[in-house]
């Protein structure tokens, strides 16, 4: 059976990966922390240098930790990890099978975060992607302010009635198409609209593909 090293930046996401891999011949090693993410966002003294010296760290103890391949399901954590890096195993950004969805699409996208942190690392990424394969996008990006600190804090239920609700609120009054872009983001997408995208929908190929 193939070994699966899963790097998250909250145990939230250890739930999603298992619902979306269940019955697929693969073992799930879950490696969390929580805590590179409270330091970008809490200590101004803690340079982008040392973050990313710190997710090289984190993909270089799941290398040495008997997997066939990592899967990193933060969007932070994919923004930082040097795009030079040269990993002795296959890794799997969960965001980029998800881009690979978006500059298929036929229409202008509303993508939607609740970190605003990510969001230049995540938006830069996809338009490197969408360069790469020749795509031109016509995306607007959505904030939902403060829903983030309350996955960070556990409260994970009025986080997803805070992100429904605005998501709801796009969904009526937007002609786009609409995406979140995050993991944390999936259950509250579910309660609304099978056709917002999400980047657990495009994954399990892509691991299929990998492993």
């Amino acid at each position: 059976m193939k070994v699966l090293g899963c790097l998250h930046a909250h145990y939230s996401n250890i739930r999603y990966i298992e619902e979306a891999l269940n019955g697929m011949n693969v073992e799930l090693q879950h490696f969390v922390d929580p805590g590179l993410i409270n330091r970008i966002n809490h200590d101004h003294t803690f340079s982008i240098a040392e973050a990313k010296r710190k997710v090289i760290e984190q993909v270089q103890w799941i290398e040495n930790s008997s997997v066939d391949a990592i899967l990193i399901t933060c969007t932070n954590y994919i923004a930082l990890l040097d795009e030079n890096y040269q990993s002795m195993k296959p890794i799997i950004k969960l965001d980029e099978p998800f881009f690979k969805e978006i500059c298929d699409l036929s229409r202008p996208l509303k993508i939607v975060f609740t970190n605003p942190a990510t969001v230049e690392g995540t938006i830069n990424r996809l338009n490197q992607f969408a360069n790469k394969v020749s795509k031109s996008l016509d995306i607007e990006v959505h904030i939902i302010e403060g829903a983030f600190k309350l996955v960070m804090e556990g409260q994970l239920e009025e986080h997803n009635r805070i992100v429904a609700k605005e998501l709801e609120k796009l969904v009526k009054d937007s002609t786009q198409a609409i995406a979140v872009a995050q993991l944390s983001m999936v259950e509250a997408s579910k309660q609304i609209n099978s056709d917002i995208l999400t980047p657990l929908q495009t994954l399990v190929p892509a691991i299929q593909k990998t492993l």
